[in-house]
């Protein structure tokens, strides 16, 4: 898929690829976007990849007396764990959350969800809602622009060939601000936003002193609603001007008819959905959020460990890697899938391909102890990494099954057994994380994996057994 993959260890060694490689080359963090247009050939120009996920610091969230600032590659799921964006950034935390499922939450960030340009990415809409600026850089100059004008139509955006954005900020949201955001999807989780809005309201006295609603999914790009917010300023927020601003947003957005619904659906949600946003900060419930989300971090999970000098992977140059506990080299697969590496080099074929885009969960396995879908991650990502896959789960290399490997089996939670492996791994990390799961943990931890002949009502049973057990 691609012919020549660095591992960088700094910025500026990003940059100056960049310049040379300009359009052919792409950056890739978590790769859960890119991984997939690669393989679906929308970008036949890309034959050399820039992974910044080594370089140090690149992860931080911080804060100034006005501005929060995130690094390029933080993830959705340090979001969610980050005190500074919960307080100042809530929305985004929110947003965050609705994203795909705990594997995609642990690998994909928050700005290449933006580099993307989905109109339906559910970040971009708080993001533009709290006046975000995007700070981009090239060999040869740095500027900052707002997020609303990095966008100049679906999957457009001000990029040159050889820039890439280095980090974002926005205001903090101060006291007297309060900032909703709404989904609706076709199934609980792990799916892309058929539409989705946010609500950010200043208030004093209980009136509203500024108003900003943004809406996704419903045009090319994410938009604000001037007749919403023209309602709404300078109102009290009462029933009746939830209703009329709910019902003039309808107006602004200009939806289209696609796989995931129809223009009249969506025209039907933008009021539902902003309403519930609405009556959320009316009834100071906005900022309401799990205290302790399912993560699937485990007890001894950890993201990519920096690196000093900057690794350029090709044919004949060694990924090294630990799998299961034993050292391991390659010299050959670096440019496809860490699923390929591990099927087709390392042979350990416990680990299955479903559907190769993400979604099945089927590929599961662990990446320095986050559980992580191999089918969208290149197999570069295995240098210096610890991997772990339903091989390695059975106790001392000697068949004995493990207990949650067990718990399926006594549970009967197996039929074809195709997804087995991957509901495993993450149910593993799952009670490693909360040893007693609610049901509703078991769900939201497995979110990401779909059986397509059981149903889940063992695979539930088999994971309620394991944490039965482990306690004993």
């Amino acid at each position: 898929m691609w012919k020549h993959y660095f591992t960088v260890s700094s910025i500026d060694d990003a940059l100056e690829i960049l310049s040379n490689e300009r359009e052919h080359a792409r950056i890739i963090a978590g790769g859960t976007d890119l991984v997939l247009e690669l393989k679906n050939d929308m970008h036949p120009e890309v034959h050399t990849l820039i992974d910044i996920t080594r370089i140090r610091d690149a992860d931080a969230i911080w804060t100034d007396e006005k501005f929060v600032y995130f690094g390029p590659t933080v993830t959705h799921n340090q979001c969610l764990v980050s005190n500074v964006l919960k307080k100042y950034g809530f929305p985004l935390v929110k947003a965050a959350y609705s994203v795909g499922a705990p594997q995609i939450r642990n690998v994909g960030t928050i700005v290449g969800n933006l580099v993307t340009a989905s109109p339906a990415n559910d970040t971009i809409t708080p993001l533009i809602a709290m006046e975000a600026l995007v700070k981009i850089r090239s060999a040869k100059k740095e500027y900052e622009v707002s997020l609303a004008d990095f966008y100049q139509g679906v999957r457009k955006t001000v990029l040159e060939p050889d820039e890439m954005v280095v980090q974002i900020k926005f205001p903090k949201m101060e006291n007297g601000t309060c900032g909703a955001f709404s989904k609706y999807l076709l199934r609980e989780t792990h799916a892309i936003s058929v539409a989705n809005v946010c609500a950010l309201l200043t208030i004093n006295k209980e009136t509203v002193i500024k108003a900003v609603v943004t809406l996704g999914a419903v045009a090319p790009t994410i938009i604000r609603s001037p007749k919403a917010e023209k309602i709404l300023t300078g109102s009290k927020l009462s029933d009746e001007v939830i209703e009329k601003s709910s019902n003039a947003a309808e107006e602004d957005a200009k939806p289209i008819d696609d796989i995931r619904a129809s223009q009249k659906y969506r025209s039907h949600l933008i009021p539902v959905l902003l309403s519930d946003a609405l009556k959320s900060i009316q009834d100071d419930t906005w900022n309401q959020f799990e205290s302790d989300p399912v993560l699937l971090w485990g007890k001894e999970s950890r993201f990519f460990i920096p690196i000093e000098k900057t690794i350029k992977h090709e044919q004949g140059e060694a990924i090294v890697t630990t799998i299961n506990d034993e050292k391991r080299q390659f010299i050959e697969g670096q440019n496809n899938t860490l699923i390929s590496l591990i099927r087709e080099q390392a042979k350990l074929t416990g680990t299955k391909l479903g559907c190769g885009e993400g979604e099945c969960g089927s590929c599961t396995m662990h990446l320095n102890g986050l559980p992580v879908l191999s089918c969208l991650l290149p197999a570069p990502k295995a240098h210096h990494s610890n991997i772990t896959t339903i091989e390695g789960l059975a106790k001392d290399g000697d068949g004995e099954l493990s207990l949650m490997q067990r718990a399926f089996v006594d549970a009967g939670a197996v039929q074809c057994g195709y997804c087995t492996p991957g509901f495993i791994m993450s149910a593993v990390k799952l009670i490693e994380e909360k040893p007693d799961p609610t049901e509703m943990d078991i769900k939201q931890g497995l979110a990401g994996n779909i059986c397509r002949c059981t149903g889940y009502y063992t695979i539930i049973k088999a994971v309620e057994l394991a944490a039965a057990k482990a306690k004993q």
